[in-house]
Parts: structure tokens; C-alpha cells; sequence
């Protein structure tokens, strides 16, 4: 039963998924579109794996002090993977870009030059995901989301 009683877990669950959640009205805002999808996808306004791990490193420091290990081996991880979401995740994701243009180009150009008839729907191959990493913004918001998230559930269940 300690697991319902561990703050910094479900601090970081709360941050993961308070950020998806969050996505779908800040998309609004910017397109006038809801796409209730990005409760699920990756990347985006602002980073849930940013927020997670800034919430479970903000909960720790909460629990045990910013001098335990624990603290330490949280916070060395939080810098990780905000450092891997505007690293290499984004550069995937900026391939991805590219990859799917050269896919388009070579279709019409296949389209064109045979005179092809146009595939059934299900015959159509999947885009390569673009939106994969976050631009740095996105990471610095999800990490604030974390800690004000986590400072916040402190403060009321305290």
C-alpha cells in the first residue's frame, strides 16, 4: 500500500498527465481545431516528459532534500531527458519532415510520369511520424509545468 502513498510518483503521473491533457485547449487557441489525439502523441506545447520528470525530481527534493542521493539520481535523469527531447528526438522528427517530403515528391512523380490509378485507402503507406521531439520552449515549459504542478499538490496535500 505504500504505493499509493509515494508523493513524487504521483506527482509525475499527475505532470504527464496534466501536460497531454493541456495540449488539446493550447491547440485550440493556436489552429481553432480540437484534436482530442494529442492526448496521446508525442512531442508538442509543453513537453510531458519534461513535466514528469521535473515533477518526480521536484517530489523527491520534497520527500528526501536536495542533498539525498535519490534527489541527485532524479535530477541527473530529469536533465537526460529534456536534453534528449530537444536533442535527438527532435532531429528524428526533422528527418521525419524531410523523409515524408521526399515520399511525396517520388509519389507524384511515379503518379505522373505512369499515369498510375490512385490507391485504396487502405493500400496508402503511414506517414513517418514528424512531431517526435521538442523545440526548447516546449521542454522549459513541461519542466515549469512539473515543478509549479508538484509544488502545488505538495502545498494542498500537505
Amino acid at each position: 500500500m505504500e504505493l499509493f502513498t509515494n508523493f513524487p510518483l504521483w506527482s509525475a503521473l499527475a505532470a504527464i498527465f496534466f501536460a497531454q491533457f493541456v495540449k488539446v485547449p493550447i491547440q485550440f487557441i493556436a489552429t481553432r481545431q480540437v484534436d482530442w489525439s494529442l492526448l496521446t502523441s508525442t512531442g508538442g506545447m509543453p513537453s510531458s516528459h519534461s513535466a514528469a520528470v521535473t515533477a518526480l525530481s521536484t517530489g523527491v527534493a520534497l520527500e528526501t532534500g536536495m542533498d539525498s542521493a535519490v534527489f541527485a539520481v532524479s535530477a541527473i535523469f530529469a536533465i537526460i531527458t529534456m536534453f534528449d527531447a530537444t536533442g535527438v528526438r527532435r532531429q528524428a522528427g526533422e528527418q521525419a519532415i524531410v523523409l515524408n517530403q521526399l515520399v511525396a515528391d517520388f509519389n507524384k512523380f511515379v503518379e505522373e510520369a505512369k499515369m498510375w490509378q490512385k490507391k485504396e485507402e487502405q493500400e496508402k503507406q503511414k506517414e513517418l511520424k514528424e512531431l517526435l521531439g521538442h523545440k526548447p520552449i516546449e521542454v522549459l515549459f513541461g519542466g515549469l509545468t512539473g515543478i509549479l504542478l508538484t509544488l502545488g499538490l505538495h502545498y494542498l496535500l500537505s
